[in-house]
C-alpha cells in the first residue's frame, strides 16, 4: 500500500538565512519551509533523497501564498548524476511539469496545494523551479516552496512480492475475495489505496503530538477490523473524527502563540499555551474516559506540559510538540535522517500487509526502544526489520503497559559499531593511541556516540598526570587532533561544539600543563583552523558564528598569538568560487582581528592588509565590497602614507568608481578636509551670493540710468523754452561773429567722434554715422542684432538689450555672456580667465582680459599701441589732433551713458549723431 516516503535534502542551488531547504524534511503547522536567495537567478533546483529506491505514487507540494513559482518540473533518477558522484553516470529523468496559481484572485492570502499522481521509480527527485509570479508582496523576486510530500511503496520488493501475487492468484481460485466491502476504507481493501493521514493537509493543520496519537488510533483501528471486533473499531473512528478538530485547533493555537512571540507580546503567547494545555487535557480525558487513551498514546501525567522521555542529547529524541528547529541550525534535522537511511537500507524489504505495528515487532528485552520509536512522529520513524525470538507472544496494542522512566543514551544499539577496515586503516594511529573503543565512538554512525568519544576524551585529557612521557602526550595531542579535525567537519551541532570544546583545552590548557613546546601548538592550529575556515562559510548561521567566535578567542590565545599564523590564513585572497557565507565570514573575522592585534608583530602588516583589501574590492558580493572599504579607512587612521601606495591616484578618473569615491571622501573626513561633495555646497552657495549682489548691483545701475536720461530730458526742455522764449528776431539776424564763446564750444565739437576723440572734416553728420558704423574704434557691432554698440557694454548688451538675449547666459568665472547651449561645457571646462571686481579692473570681451579700471583706461586698450589686439577695426591707431581735455571729458561721458549706433542708410537716425554732438 503506498504511504508517505521519508526523505532528506541532499542538494539545493540556494537559500535565504533562516528558510533553509532542510525545513522541507518537517511538516507542522509552524514550518517555514525553503526559500530562494532574494534576487536569484532561474532555475533553482533542491534535489531529495528518500530513504529507500520506491514506485513514487503521488506527489505533493504546498507552495507559498505570494512567492510562488510559474512552474515546477520533476526529475528523477536510481542515483545521483556524474556532478554530485564522479563515477556514476546516471542522469535525472525528466517526469513532467506543474504550473502554479498565482494567487491573485486571493489576494495572495491563501497557499495553494498541488497534487500530482505519478508512476516512476528511484530515489533522488530533483525538483527546478522556474521565474516567479509578480506580485506586490514578492519585492525581492523570491520562490518558495512552504512543504513537499512523497507518497509511494517500496520498490525492491523482490520474491516477496512473487509470493503474495501467487497468493493472490490461489485466493482469486478458490473464491476468496480480497475486495470485502467491509474492509473498505483500510488498508487490506485496495493495493492502491492511500489513507489521508498520510496527506499533506493533514500533517500541515494538525498538532503534531495529536496526529501521532491518531495514527496510532489508525492502527489499531485497521487491527480491530482484521480481527471483526467492529464495536471497537467504531469507537476508534468516532475518536479519530473527534480528535482531528481537537488537532487542528491546537495547531491553529500554536500558530497564534507563535505570532505572539514574534511581536513579543509574551502575556498572549503565555495565555495561548495555558489555553492549549487546558484544551489538550480535556480532549484526552474524554479519550480516556472511554478507555481509549493509555501510557502507550500519551505517555505524561494529564494536565502536565510534555516532557521528553529521553535526554535532550539523544539522537532520537524530538520535542512532542514538534516545533521547528532554530532556523540557523539547518543540519539538526539530519538527527534523525541519517538512523533513518541506515537502518533502511540494512533492513529485508517486507510486505505491507504481513508487517506488524512497530510495537510489536520489537523485543520484549527492549521495551526503552520501543518508547523511543513511539516518540517520533509517524513520517521520521525508522521502518522495522523483522526481530523473531522464540516464543516471543503478540500482545493486543491496548494491553501494553510502557515504562516511565528515561532510557539511558545509548541504549538504541548498546555499543557503537566496530571499526570497518578503511576506518582502521585511516586511523590506526588515533587507535595505537587513544584504543579503539574511544576510536570507533568517534567513527560512529550514531551522533551520540560520536560526542559521547569526544567528551570521553576530553576528560581523559584533563585527568592525565603531569608526569606522563613526552612521547605518550605528543602522541594524545596528535590523536586528539586527528579526529577533532574529523569532528569539526560534522553536520551536527553538539558534535562540533564538543570538537571546538576539546581542541580549546588542547590549547589552553593541556599544552601548557605538561609544557610541550610551541611545535605541538603550530601542529594544532595548522591542522584545525582551515578546516574550521571552511566551516565559517556554512548554510547555518549559528554554526558560522560559533565558528567564526572560536577562530577569534583562539588566536588572541598569547601561545597562539606569537605564531602569527591565524593572520596569515585570514589574508590569502578570495577564491572567485568560494561561497558568499565563507567570503563574508572571512572578511569580518579579518576586521575583528586586525582591531583587536594591530600590524605590530601579529602577522598582518600594511603590505598583505591592503592588497587583500584591495582585492576584495573587486568581488561580486556587495556585503564584501562593503568591509574592504571599512578595512582600508581603519588602515588610514594608523598608516596614512603607506595606505595610499597601494591605491590608485585621487583624480577625476578614479572617482568615477563609486568605491574610490567612498574611500577617498572618508580619508578627507578622517584628515578633516572637506569632502567633493561639501565643497561642491559651498561654490554653489558662494555663486549664488555673487550672483544676487549682481543682480542687485545691476537693478541699482540700471534705476540711476533711468534717472539721469529723466534728468536730461528735462534740461533739454527747459534749453529749448529758453530758446524759444528769446528774441523771435534772433533767426534773421546775423549769426554771431565766430570769435564768441557759443561758437567756439560749437566749432570744438564739429567734426569730432565723441568715442574716440578722431577729428575729420569727412565727419559731417553721415560720415559720422558712417564712421560710428564701420571705423570707430570704441565701438563693434553686434553679430545678433546687427546694433552697433560700445565695445565697454557689449556684454550687458547680450544679456539685457539684444534681441537675442534669451539665447545667452552669463558665467560666474568670468562675468562673460555665453550661449546657453555652449554655457555647461564652458563652465566645466575651466578654461576662461577669471574676471575680477569692477573696482580693481575693467573687463575686455573681446580678448577677455583684465586691464586697469577707469574709462579712460578703455581708450588706451582698445586703441593703444600695446592694446586690445582682439579688436576687428583695429588697423591702426588714429592721430587725433588737437585733442584736449574738453574733448576727453566729451568722451568720456559718451562711453558713460552706453550708447549704441543703428545702421545707416537704412534706419540711421540723423539725430543720434546730433545727439552725441551736443554732448
Amino acid at each position: 500500500m503506498p504511504h508517505k516516503i521519508g526523505f532528506v535534502v541532499v542538494s539545493s542551488s540556494g537559500h535565504e538565512d533562516g528558510f533553509s531547504a532542510r525545513e522541507l524534511m518537517i511538516h507542522a503547522p509552524t514550518v517555514s519551509g525553503w526559500r530562494s536567495p532574494r534576487f536569484c537567478q532561474f532555475p533553482q533546483e533542491i534535489v531529495l533523497q528518500m530513504v529507500e529506491r520506491c514506485r513514487i505514487r503521488k506527489l505533493q507540494l504546498l507552495a507559498h501564498q505570494y512567492m510562488i513559482s510559474s512552474r515546477v518540473e520533476f526529475y528523477i533518477s536510481e542515483s545521483l548524476p556524474e556532478y554530485f558522484s564522479p563515477y556514476q553516470a546516471e542522469r535525472f529523468r525528466r517526469l513532467g511539469y506543474v504550473s502554479l496559481c498565482d494567487n491573485e484572485m486571493t489576494g495572495c492570502k491563501a497557499r495553494e496545494l498541488k497534487s500530482v499522481y505519478v508512476d516512476a521509480v528511484g530515489q533522488f527527485l530533483k525538483l527546478i523551479f522556474h521565474e516567479n509570479h509578480a506580485n506586490k508582496y514578492n519585492v525581492y523576486n523570491q520562490v518558495a516552496l512552504v512543504a513537499i510530500n512523497i507518497i509511494g511503496d517500496p520498490a525492491d520488493l523482490g520474491d516477496e512480492s512473487n509470493i503474495a501475487s501467487r497468493e493472490k492468484l490461489i485466493d482469486q481460485y478458490l473464491g476468496h475475495n480480497t475486495e470485502d466491502p467491509a474492509l473498505e476504507g483500510t488498508c487490506t481493501g485496495k493495493s492502491d489505496y492511500i489513507s489521508p493521514l498520510d496527506d499533506l493537509a493533514f500533517d500541515m493543520y494538525q498538532d503534531p503530538e495529536v496526529a501521532q496519537i491518531i495514527r496510532k488510533l489508525d492502527e489499531r483501528k485497521r487491527e480491530a477490523v482484521q480481527k471483526e471486533r467492529y464495536d471497537y473499531a467504531k469507537k476508534l473512528k468516532q475518536a479519530i473524527a473527534d480528535l482531528q478538530k481537537v488537532g487542528e485547533r491546537l495547531g491553529r493555537f500554536e500558530v497564534e502563540k507563535r505570532c505572539a512571540v514574534e511581536k513579543e507580546d509574551y502575556d498572549l503567547a503565555k495565555e495561548k499555551k495555558q489555553q492549549m494545555e487546558r484544551y489538550r487535557g480535556r480532549a484526552y480525558a474524554r479519550l480516556q474516559l472511554h478507555g481509549l487513551l493509555d501510557a502507550e498514546l500519551v505517555r505524561r501525567p494529564l494536565g502536565l506540559p510534555l516532557q521528553p522521555l529521553v535526554p535532550p542529547g539523544s539522537p532520537r529524541h524530538q520535542p512532542a510538540t514538534l516545533l521547528p528547529p532554530p532556523r540557523e541550525e539547518g543540519v539538526t534535522e539530519n538527527r534523525f535522517a541519517e538512523p533513518l537511511l541506515q537502518d533502511k537500507l540494512s533492513s529485508h524489504s517486507l510486505d505491507t500487509s504481513q508487517q506488524p505495528p512497530v510495537d510489536q515487532s520489537l523485543p520484549a528485552t527492549h521495551p526503552h526502544l520501543k518508547t523511543h520509536l513511539q516518540s517520533l512522529p509517524y513520517d521520521e520513524r525508522p521502518l522495522p526489520a523483522i526481530h523473531k525470538q522464540p516464543g516471543a507472544a503478540a500482545m493486543e496494542p491496548e494491553d501494553g503497559d510502557m515504562g516511565m522512566s528515561e532510557a539511558p543514551r545509548g541504549a538504541t544499539a548498546g555499543e557503537p559499531e566496530p571499526l570497518t577496515e578503511k576506518a582502521l586503516r585511516e586511523a590506526s594511529s588515533a587507535v595505537d593511541a587513544l584504543g579503539e573503543a574511544l576510536v570507533a565512538g568517534a567513527y560512529s554512525k550514531t551522533w551520540s556516540y560520536r560526542e559521547d568519544a569526544l567528551l570521553a576524551l576530553y576528560k581523559r585529557l584533563v585527568e592525565m598526570p603531569v608526569g606522563t612521557p613526552k612521547e605518550d602526550l605528543k602522541s594524545a595531542v596528535r590523536a586528539s587532533i586527528f579526529l577533532i579535525r574529523r569532528a569539526i567537519r560534522d553536520i551536527v551541532m553538539p558534535v562540533f561544539q564538543a570538537s571546538l570544546k576539546l581542541l580549546k583545552m588542547v590549547i589552553t590548557q593541556y599544552i601548557p600543563k605538561h609544557k610541550l613546546s610551541k611545535l605541538d601548538t603550530t601542529y594544532c592550529v595548522e591542522r584545525t583552523v582551515p578546516v574550521l575556515l571552511t566551516r565559517t562559510g556554512d548554510s547555518s548561521a549559528r554554526l558560522r558564528i560559533v565558528a567564526s567566535n572560536f577562530i577569534q578567542e583562539i588566536a588572541l590565545f598569547k601561545d597562539v598569538k606569537s605564531l602569527q599564523m591565524i593572520p596569515c590564513y585570514l589574508v590569502q585572497p578570495l577564491k572567485t568560487n568560494a561561497s558568499t557565507h565563507l567570503a563574508l565570514s572571512q572578511m569580518d573575522l579579518l576586521a575583528r582581528l586586525l582591531k583587536d592585534l594591530g600590524t605590530n608583530d601579529t602577522g598582518f602588516t600594511v603590505d598583505n592588509v591592503m592588497k587583500f583589501s584591495v582585492g576584495a574590492l573587486e568581488h561580486r558580493v556587495y556585503e564584501v565590497r562593503e568591509t574592504a572599504v571599512r578595512i582600508i579607512l581603519d588602515m588610514y587612521k594608523h598608516h596614512r602614507a603607506l595606505t595610499l601606495d597601494y591605491l590608485p591616484p585621487d583624480d577625476s578618473s578614479t572617482r568615477k568608481n563609486v568605491l574610490y569615491k567612498t574611500i577617498f571622501e572618508g580619508f578627507a573626513k578622517l584628515d578633516g578636509r572637506p569632502t567633493e561633495a561639501e565643497v561642491r555646497a559651498q561654490k554653489k552657495v558662494a555663486t549664488e551670493e555673487a550672483e544676487k549682489r549682481k543682480k542687485d548691483e545691476i537693478k541699482a545701475l540700471q534705476g540711476q540710468l533711468a534717472a539721469l536720461k529723466e534728468t536730461q530730458a528735462e534740461v533739454q526742455e527747459k534749453e529749448s523754452e529758453v530758446t524759444k522764449a528769446k528774441d523771435p528776431d534772433a533767426q534773421g539776424r546775423k549769426a554771431a561773429p565766430p570769435n564768441t564763446p557759443e561758437a567756439l564750444d560749437t566749432h570744438c565739437l564739429d567734426n569730432l567722434c565723441i568715442f574716440c576723440g578722431e577729428r575729420s572734416d569727412s565727419f559731417t553728420e553721415e560720415g559720422l554715422d558712417l564712421h560710428y558704423w564701420k571705423h570707430c574704434l570704441m565701438l563693434a557691432r553686434c553679430d545678433h542684432c546687427r546694433q552697433v554698440v560700445e565695445i565697454a557694454s557689449l556684454t550687458e548688451h547680450l544679456l539685457t538689450e539684444c534681441d537675442k538675449k534669451d539665447g545667452f547666459g552669463k558665467c560666474y568665472r568670468c562675468n562673460e555672456a555665453v550661449l546657453k547651449e555652449e554655457l555647461p561645457k564652458h563652465i566645466k571646462t575651466r578654461d576662461c580667465n577669471p574676471a575680477k571686481p569692477e573696482k580693481l579692473a575693467n573687463r575686455c570681451p573681446l580678448c577677455h582680459e583684465n586691464f586697469t579700471p577707469g574709462e579712460e583706461a578703455w581708450k588706451a586698450h582698445l586703441m593703444g599701441a600695446a592694446g586690445c589686439t582682439m579688436n576687428p577695426r583695429r588697423t591702426h591707431v588714429p592721430h587725433q589732433p588737437g585733442k584736449g581735455p574738453a574733448m576727453s571729458k566729451s568722451g568720456t561721458s559718451g562711453a558713460k551713458a552706453g550708447s549704441k549706433i543703428p545702421t545707416p542708410k537704412g534706419g540711421l537716425s540723423r539725430s543720434s549723431g546730433r545727439t552725441y554732438t551736443k554732448r
